[in-house]
C-alpha cells in the first residue's frame, strides 16, 4: 500500500501534467477537496440533520407564500414573520457545527499560510532587513551581523519617524540563515530563507504574547525587555495561478473549499 507521503507528489504530478497548475495549487486544491468533505461530515455527525431539515421546508413553505398570497397583506405579513423565526432557528441549529468547525479551520489556515502566503528569497536577488526599535535612543544603536553566505548591497538606512533601520541584502545561494541584530550589548537572531522551493515562512519576529504572535509570526517571541520590537524580511507574496488568474492561496482555498462542500452534501444527502 503506497504512503501518503508517495501519494501525495504522485497526485501533484498529475494535477501539473493535467491542469497545467504547480505545486502549490496543487497543495491548495487538494487541501480544499479533503477540508470540504471534512467540513461537511463534521456538520453530519454535529448537527440535528431532521430539525435542520423541518426548518428549511418550513423557510420554503413560508417563502412560497410570501409570492402565491402576495396580494393578501395579513397572509403576507405574518409570513415574514415566520421567515425571520424560521431563519433565527436554522442559525441556531447550524451555529454548534459551525463552531466546531471555524475553531480547527481557523488554526489550520494560519499554519497553512506559513507555506502559501509567502513564497522563499530567491538567491542573488536582494531583499529588505527591517528592524524596529522600542524608542528613538536604541536606533542608533542598531547594528547587522550576517553569515558568509549573505551581504549587504547598500549602507543601512535610518527612519527616525518609525524608529526603523532598513538593510538591503542579497544571499548568494539557497539555505537557512539567521541574521544577527546587535543592540545595547545584546543580539537577536531572525531566519532567513532562501530556496527555489516550498518552505515554512516567518517573515517577522516580534515581541507580544502567543495570541498576539499567532497570525503573523511564527518564531519565538522577542523578549519583553529587548530594546527591538520587532526584525522583519521582505519577502514576497505567493500568488497562486490556477485557471488563467493569480489568486491569494486563502481566497482560493475558500472558494474550492465551499464548492467542494456542496458537492458532497448533494452526493452524501447531508441537510447544511
Amino acid at each position: 500500500m503506497a504512503s501518503p507521503t508517495s501519494i501525495i507528489p504522485r497526485l501533484s504530478t498529475l494535477l501539473l501534467g493535467v491542469l497545467g497548475v504547480d505545486l502549490p495549487a496543487a497543495l491548495v486544491i487538494l487541501l480544499s477537496l479533503t477540508i470540504g468533505l471534512l467540513m461537511v461530515m463534521v456538520f453530519r455527525y454535529t448537527s440535528d440533520q431532521k430539525a435542520i431539515r423541518l426548518a428549511k421546508n418550513q423557510l420554503k413553505a413560508h417563502l412560497l407564500a410570501v409570492r402565491l398570497f402576495q396580494d393578501q397583506l395579513p397572509v403576507v405579513l405574518s409570513s415574514y414573520g415566520s421567515i425571520l423565526r424560521c431563519t433565527g432557528r436554522y442559525l441556531q441549529l447550524a451555529f454548534k457545527p459551525l463552531l466546531i468547525v471555524a475553531l480547527p479551520l481557523t488554526f489550520l489556515i494560519v499554519q497553512l499560510d506559513r507555506y502559501l502566503g509567502w513564497t522563499p528569497l530567491p538567491p542573488g536577488q536582494a531583499f529588505l532587513l527591517k528592524a524596529r526599535a522600542t524608542s528613538p535612543d536604541a536606533v542608533n544603536e542598531l547594528s547587522l551581523r550576517l553569515p558568509p553566505e549573505m551581504s549587504t548591497t547598500a549602507p543601512a538606512v535610518h527612519v527616525p519617524a518609525e524608529n526603523e533601520v532598513v538593510w538591503r541584502v542579497v544571499a548568494e545561494k539557497n539555505g537557512e540563515y539567521n541574521v544577527i541584530i546587535g543592540v545595547a550589548g545584546r543580539t537577536l537572531a531572525k531566519r532567513v530563507v532562501v530556496s527555489s522551493g516550498l518552505s515554512r515562512i516567518s517573515p517577522i519576529r516580534l515581541q507580544g504574547r502567543f495570541w498576539q504572535r499567532i497570525f503573523v509570526s511564527g518564531e519565538p517571541a522577542l523578549p519583553e525587555n529587548s530594546p527591538v520590537q520587532s526584525v522583519e524580511v521582505g519577502y514576497p507574496s505567493r500568488e497562486i495561478k490556477f485557471m488563467g488568474f493569480e489568486w491569494n492561496w486563502i481566497w482560493l482555498f475558500f472558494l474550492l473549499s465551499l464548492v467542494a462542500g456542496f458537492v458532497f452534501k448533494s452526493v452524501l444527502r447531508i441537510e447544511i
